[in-house]
């Protein structure tokens, strides 16, 4: 039977003499969705952002005459729905009896590691999908969009107009091109990057273009300009794409990540089959409203 541990599953278990049983004690990356997403718990089935567009530029006002009156309007919703993912496994009585080294109820803390990188990984998927038109936002395209759309008219971009792997120039492109966003009517917003989201194969490229002390990959004496903006370097192990990059950015409400219920580990035993049940179980949902809260390219 799937998902049952029986005498035959860990045959070793049950006779004296092993050294040691290998394979399940590696050690674990700290939180990394936590530095990327901003983190809310949620008490209902689903959480919803509302965007909405406010007033314009101010007109003149000819003496005498009637001022101009503006609206403020609601645009697309972004519905955040709550899903439970779980995992468990059951335990034969006959196993628990006859195994030797307890490894039935060690074995249910590994539980917590699958929860953990379940976690990491939906949350990571959302950069994994943000250039795939397949996975959309309140406004129906992908995260990162070079026409991404005003509830009052008009377009705007979080990606470069032409795509590139991470490099000085491309990383300064980027956050004066952030520097640049604008709300939805078109008034200037004070938007600056914050993190350089990376995979773990740029990682050395991302440290020599933020902490040399002069210009990276240059034999001119010029100071490293990137390198007094403060960027914080967020690497993620669970990025798939070898040369996507991205920059977390200062306005509000873009990746989120709600908490529903926090990982949650119960036991309990099967009274016809005298069976041992494990179960691990979270709930959560995960993505973006606001585009301008992260700015991506897809490499090169």
């Amino acid at each position: 039977m799937v998902g049952v541990v029986n005498t035959g599953s860990i045959a070793k278990a049950i006779w004296p003499g092993v050294n040691k049983f290998y394979g399940l004690g590696y050690n674990q990356h700290a939180l990394e969705y936590s530095q990327i997403f901003d983190v809310e718990n949620s008490t209902k089935l689903y959480e919803e952002d509302v965007i909405l567009s406010g007033t314009g530029l101010a007109p003149k006002k000819p003496e005498g005459e009637s001022i101009s009156y503006d609206s403020i309007k609601q645009g697309w919703v972004t519905r955040y729905t709550n899903v439970v993912y779980g995992l468990g496994f059951q335990v034969t009585r006959e196993m628990i009896e006859d195994d030797q080294y307890d490894l039935a109820f060690k074995k249910a803390k590994y539980l917590g590691r699958s929860i953990r990188i379940t976690q990491e990984t939906v949350s990571a998927n959302v950069l994994n999908r943000a250039f795939n038109s397949s996975y959309t936002g309140g406004d129906g395209l992908e995260m990162c969009s070079a026409a991404h759309l005003n509830v009052a008219g008009g377009t705007f971009a979080n990606e470069l107009t032409t795509a590139a792997d991470l490099s000085e120039a491309s990383l300064e492109q980027a956050c004066i091109d952030i520097a640049g966003f604008t709300d939805d009517r078109g008034l200037q917003i004070a938007a600056n990057a914050k993190k350089l989201i990376i995979p773990r194969q740029l990682k050395f490229e991302a440290h020599r273009i933020l902490k040399s002390t002069l210009q990276n990959d240059s034999a001119n004496n010029a100071v490293n300009a990137l390198k007094n903006m403060g960027l914080e370097i967020v690497m993620n192990h669970y990025l798939t794409d070898a040369d996507a990059w991205f920059l977390k950015t200062d306005v509000q409400d873009g990746m989120k990540y709600f908490n529903r219920r926090s990982p949650e580990f119960k036991d309990d035993s099967d009274f016809d089959t005298e069976n041992a049940k494990f179960k691990g179980t979270v709930r959560f949902s995960v993505g973006w409203s606001d585009p301008r809260g992260v700015f991506g390219s897809p490499g090169a």
